[in-house]
């Protein structure tokens, strides 16, 4: 059942049968940050780790608060969904603390349409997370972000997020 993120959004735990959205949400994730980039391997990433164990949180708009853009147009970049469908989500894995083996949630994908950031959601859903996280026992949360991605840094470094470590990574050159 849903229940209230903050005024004007709630939120709902997904389902299996969220899988196809799911793939949409994190493909719009990455052509955000890499335009050029075909991103339907993502689907074999859903296929793999979304399970009832992995958790999917949905962010709704509840009727009659859309907000749109200056001058009474939505971004011409890309449209609004439909009132049906999701403007954020959230979905969690779980990792292991190399430090001290201890399990916690890693956030796999937190996703916010566009027309719809610098309105508080995602800051809301970390802090479900946050509530959700400590109730389940975790003494930490873990995530991934790119460092390109500079709304996203900032985001987290509000919360409280510190790097613990850096992901590097070569190309190689393999010829064929």
């Amino acid at each position: 059942m849903p229940e209230q993120l903050l005024p004007g959004y709630s939120i709902r735990l997904g389902s299996a049968l969220d899988r196809a959205l799911l793939v949409k949400f994190m493909q719009r994730s990455y052509q955000d940050i890499f335009p050029p980039g075909d991103f339907s391997h993502l689907a074999q990433t859903v296929e793999q780790y979304f399970s009832s164990k992995t958790p999917l949180w949905w962010v709704d708009e509840e009727k009659g608060t859309g907000e749109p853009r200056s001058g009474g147009e939505f971004s011409s970049l890309s449209s609004p969904p439909p009132p049906s469908s999701p403007v954020a989500c959230l979905w969690i894995g779980n990792a292991i603390d190399q430090i001290s083996g201890s399990r916690h949630a890693h956030v796999f994908l937190l996703y916010v349409v566009p027309e719809y950031r610098r309105r508080g959601i995602g800051t809301a859903l970390m802090k479900y997370l946050e509530k959700w996280a400590t109730q389940r026992g975790d003494r930490q949360i873990g995530l991934q972000v790119f460092q390109s991605n500079q709304a996203a840094l900032n985001l987290y470094d509000q919360l409280g997020y510190q790097t613990q470590s850096l992901w590097m990574v070569k190309s190689l050159n393999i010829e064929k």
